[in-house]
C-alpha cells in the first residue's frame, strides 16, 4: 500500500462538524454539539425536517456535555470559567431563539457536581454546589423552569463527606475515613438522623466506590462492587438492610468506568428514558460489551449493532424507546451518528463528525498483550503507520493520564498524526491502570517511578525486539500523569528516550498533594495516598521527593518538550515553573509553552493546533521523520 497523504495538524485537531447527537423527549428534535466561532456550541434540529438547524447557545469554550430535561422546551448544559473548573449550571428556553443562556448557579468560585435529572421529579434537577463553603458540597434541587433553588440538605459532615441525591426517601452521604474507606448513609426524614448502611473497604475497593446511582424506586442503590471479586461487577444494596445483591456480570470484563475520569463519556449503566429503571450496562475489555437488562431493549441493541462495525458509545431515545440517536466509537471513523425507529425499522445516517478524514487513509489500533519482567500480563495498543514496512521505525511511547484511567480501542487524533507522520505509537495500561481487574490496578500501589515505570520501559523493549522500533529513536509523551512519566522517562531512564513531551505533568508529587484543590482532597486517602503516600509524613514525604522528576534534574540529558495550562487547578502552573527553571539553571534546554487561558486539559481549538504544531515539530527535530525513513 502507498504511503497516506500528509495531514495537517488542523485536520487532525479540527472540531467536528458535528457531535454529541441526542434525541428530545417528544422525539421531534435532534440536538448536538457544533462549530460556531471555532467552539463547540449547541444545535439543534428537527427528526422530520433536517435541514432547519439553529445555533441555541454562544459560548466562547468548548462545550463538553449538555442535558435534555423532561420538558423539550428546556436544554441544560455546563461549562466553567478559563479552564478553573468552577462549572456553572445553564439553561437553554428553544421557545425564546432570542434569549441568552441563562446561568442557574452564578456563585462566584463554585462548582457544581453530580448533576441528575430524576425520571420521578418532573422539572427537577439535582446537584450538589460547594457555592456556601468552597470545602464542602450541599444538595440542591432546581426548579428548571423558573430556577428556583431549594436547599435539600446541607452538609455538616465537613470536605470528607459527600451527599448525592436518594429520591422520596432522603438524601445518602458517602464519607471517606482516614484510611480511604468509604461510608454509605442515609438520612433518616422522620427521625432526623443519619442512618449507617454499608462500609466499603479500601483492600476491596481500592478507588472509592463508581458507579454509585439511586435505583428508580429509592429503594436501593446501584454500585460498582469488587467485593470478594477480581472483576468489577454491578451489585444492588439495600438501603434499608444493607444487603448487597448482584445485578449483572460479565466473566472477563470490569465495568466501563471511563466516566469517572471523563464525565463526556458514556457512563456504564444505561437508564430508561421512559421509566428511570436500568436497561444495560457496559463493559469494557478489547471491545465494549453492552448487557442488555431489558427485552425491549435487547431488540433494540441487536438492530443498532448492525448499524457499524464499532462499539456503541452515546445512546439516546424518545420517551416511547421507538425512535433512537446512537454514535459510535471506532478507530477510524469516530463518531458515526445513526437515527433508528425501532416501529418502522428505518435508519439512516446522521453525520459523521470528522467526514472530512478518509478512514481509508488512518492507521488501524491493534490491541496487544505485552509481558512485564515480573509476568505481569500488560493490555496494551499499538498503531503502525500504514505504507510503511513496520520495522525500526521511531516509536512514541504515548502513555495516558490518570493514573486511575486506560487506554482503549477507538480514535485518538494524536495517534493518528503520528502515523500519518511514519511513527509506530505504543499505548501501554500499566500496572495500576483500570478496567483490568482489581488486583492489576492494586499491583501499582507504592510504585511511582518503579514497576509502574518500568512497565513502560518493558513496552519500549518489547517493540524493539518485535523489529518495530529503533531503539534509537523513541520518545515518551503524556498528558497529566502521563507528563509525570515522561518526566520520569527522562530523570530515571535517560538513556531510553531521544525525546519527551510533558503536558502539564507533575514534577514534585509532595509539592503537587500540599496544593490540590478543596474539592478534591476528600478522595486523596483512597488515592493518592494510598498509592504514594501523605506529604504530611516526613518519613512518606521523602520518599515522594525520591519518586520525584525534581529531585533528579542533573540526570536529564533528553531533549524535552513542557506545556502548562495557567488556570488548572489539578496540577498547578508551578510544577512545570520548577521544572523549568531547575532545568534552565543547569544550562539544559528545554520548551515551554505555557497557555493563558488553559486549565487541566487543552480545550482551545487554537491552543491544540499551536501545541500540536510544536510536538509535531519537536519529534521531526530529534527522531527524525517517520516517513523519511522508508
Amino acid at each position: 500500500m502507498a504511503l497516506p497523504k500528509p495531514i495537517s495538524v488542523e485536520e487532525f485537531f479540527a472540531p467536528p462538524v458535528r457531535s454529541r447527537a441526542s434525541l428530545s423527549p417528544d422525539g421531534t428534535k435532534i440536538a448536538y454539539l457544533a462549530p460556531w466561532e471555532n467552539h463547540l456550541n449547541l444545535w439543534i434540529e428537527s427528526v422530520d425536517a433536517p435541514g432547519d438547524a439553529r445555533r441555541v447557545t454562544s459560548e466562547d469554550r468548548n462545550l463538553l456535555s449538555y442535558h435534555w430535561t423532561d420538558d423539550p422546551r428546556w436544554l441544560l448544559y455546563t461549562r466553567d470559567q478559563g479552564g478553573d473548573e468552577n462549572r456553572h449550571l445553564y439553561r437553554v428556553d428553544l421557545e425564546d431563539p432570542d434569549a441568552a443562556a441563562t446561568d442557574l448557579t452564578p456563585f462566584p468560585g463554585a462548582r457544581i457536581m453530580d448533576l441528575k435529572l430524576p425520571a420521578g421529579r418532573p422539572g427537577k434537577a439535582v446537584f450538589s454546589s460547594n457555592s456556601r463553603n468552597p470545602a464542602t458540597f450541599d444538595l440542591f434541587e432546581l426548579d428548571i423552569a423558573t430556577g428556583d433553588l431549594r436547599t435539600l440538605a446541607e452538609n455538616t459532615g465537613g470536605a470528607a463527606t459527600s451527599l448525592f441525591y436518594g429520591g422520596s426517601k432522603g438524601p445518602f452521604t458517602s464519607d471517606v475515613t482516614e484510611q480511604g474507606e468509604l461510608r454509605l448513609s442515609r438520612w433518616n426524614e422522620a427521625t432526623q438522623t443519619l442512618c449507617h448502611i454499608a462500609q466499603f473497604e479500601g483492600e476491596d475497593y481500592p478507588l472509592g466506590v463508581y458507579p454509585l446511582e439511586v435505583t428508580a424506586d429509592a429503594g436501593g442503590v446501584l454500585f460498582g462492587s469488587n467485593r470478594g471479586s477480581d472483576r468489577l461487577r454491578l451489585a444492588r444494596l439495600d438501603a434499608e438492610t444493607g444487603e448487597e445483591t448482584e445485578v449483572d456480570s460479565h466473566p472477563q470484563y470490569d465495568l466501563d468506568t471511563r466516566a469517572r475520569v471523563f464525565p463526556a463519556l458514556p457512563s456504564p449503566l444505561i437508564f430508561s428514558r421512559r421509566t428511570g429503571e436500568l436497561i444495560g450496562v457496559r463493559y469494557l475489555g478489547e471491545r465494549l460489551v453492552i448487557n442488555a437488562l431489558d427485552p425491549h431493549f435487547a431488540e433494540v441493541l441487536e438492530n443498532l449493532r448492525d448499524l457499524s462495525d464499532g462499539d456503541l458509545a452515546h445512546i439516546s431515545s424518545d420517551e416511547s424507546e421507538q425512535r433512537w440517536v446512537v454514535s459510535f466509537t471506532h478507530d477510524r471513523d469516530p463518531g458515526a451518528t445513526y437515527f433508528y425507529d425501532h416501529s418502522s425499522g428505518e435508519s439512516r445516517l446522521l453525520f459523521r463528525p470528522l467526514g472530512h478524514l478518509d478512514p481509508e487513509q488512518l492507521a488501524p489500533m491493534t490491541p496487544v498483550t505485552i509481558t512485564a519482567r515480573d509476568g505481569l500480563a500488560l493490555p496494551s495498543h499499538l498503531t503502525l503507520p500504514i505504507g510503511t514496512e513496520p520495522h525500526r521505525l521511531p516509536l512514541v511511547l504515548l502513555v495516558h493520564g490518570g493514573p486511575w484511567d486506560r487506554d482503549s480501542w477507538g480514535f485518538n487524533p494524536l495517534v493518528q498524526l503520528l502515523a500519518n507522520r511514519g511513527y509506530a505509537v505504543l499505548q501501554v495500561n500499566f500496572r495500576s491502570s483500570t478496567g483490568y481487574g482489581k488486583s492489576f490496578m492494586k499491583a501499582g500501589i507504592g510504585e511511582l517511578a518503579g514497576k509502574m515505570h518500568d512497565d513502560l520501559i518493558d513496552g519500549v523493549n518489547w517493540a524493539i525486539q518485535q523489529g518495530y522500533a529503533d531503539p534509537d529513536r523513541v520518545a515518551i509523551l503524556g498528558g497529566s500523569y502521563g507528563g509525570y512519566a515522561a518526566l520520569v522517562g527522562v530523570t530515571f531512564t535517560p538513556d531510553v528516550f531521544a525525546a519527551a513531551v510533558d503536558i502539564f505533568g507533575v514534577s514534585d508529587l509532595a509539592n503537587f498533594l500540599r496544593n490540590q484543590p478543596e474539592f478534591v482532597r476528600p478522595a486523596l486517602a483512597a488515592n493518592w495516598y494510598r498509592w504514594v503516600g501523605d506529604p504530611a509524613d516526613p518519613q512518606q514525604e521523602a520518599d515522594m521527593l525520591a519518586r520525584s522528576p525534581i529531585s533528579r534534574v542533573d540526570q536529564v540529558r533528553t531533549p524535552l518538550l513542557i506545556a502548562q495550562g495557567a488556570n488548572d487547578a489539578r496540577v498547578a502552573q508551578a510544577e512545570s515553573d520548577n521544572m523549568v527553571q531547575a532545568l534552565r539553571a543547569r544550562g539544559v534546554p528545554v520548551e515551554y509553552i505555557l497557555m493563558a487561558d488553559e486549565g487541566h486539559s487543552i480545550e482551545n481549538p487554537e491552543n491544540l493546533i499551536a501545541v500540536y504544531h510544536a510536538v509535531e515539530r519537536f519529534l521531526d527535530e530529534h527522531l527524525g521523520h517517520g516517513r523519511d525513513a522508508t
